[in-house]
């Protein structure tokens, strides 16, 4: 793989540093790639800015930080607007639908999966969102296998919460088609 620079953003609470901080073991520990990942999160524990950054690649990693992201997995219409200048032009962008419609005209593909609306309906729990976003981004952009982040999801969430992010995470995959 070439070097492939993912940004989550959103907000404090939603659980982006950890859907980067999976995403990246997942490549490093369980898929044999090199990758980087770096967190930006405001003063506030819950509902400042936060931002996650990933650099997926075959090769060593020489500049350690996204200039341009390829991907970007958005939680909220703040964080779209703060980072969408950065975007590389016809990136992808995956957001959360049941939050917020994205304005017309960018020059990016969209594409939308409602995380939020489906922790909540479908498994009762709407923390697992950043499970279901991951889950999407795997199964439709592919980054790293699929065997690989159910095995990071399992090393890094909360114990005792496994099998519900495990099932987050297969929904957001289903939702990608």
């Amino acid at each position: 793989m070439p070097r492939t620079e993912i940004r989550f953003a959103g907000f404090g609470g939603q659980g982006v540093v950890l859907a980067g901080l999976i995403l990246g073991e997942a490549a490093v520990i369980h898929d044999g790639m090199h990758a980087i990942q770096t967190q930006t999160y405001g003063a506030a524990a819950r509902g400042g800015a936060a931002r996650s950054d990933v650099i997926l690649s075959d090769a060593r990693i020489v500049y350690p930080q996204v200039t341009a992201p390829d991907i970007m997995v958005v939680f909220t219409l703040e964080a779209l607007n703060k980072y969408r200048a950065e975007m590389k032009e016809g990136g992808l962008v995956i957001y959360d639908g049941s939050l917020f419609s994205p304005p017309e005209g960018l020059p990016y593909r969209f594409h939308s999966c409602p995380a939020t609306k489906t922790a909540m309906d479908e498994l009762g729990k709407g923390i697992v969102a950043n499970m279901v976003m991951l889950g999407f981004l795997t199964a439709f952009a592919r980054p790293v296998s699929v065997e690989a982040v159910e095995s990071a999801i399992r090393e890094n969430v909360p114990k005792g919460t496994e099998e519900l992010n495990l099932k987050a995470f297969r929904k957001g995959m289903e939702l990608a088609g």
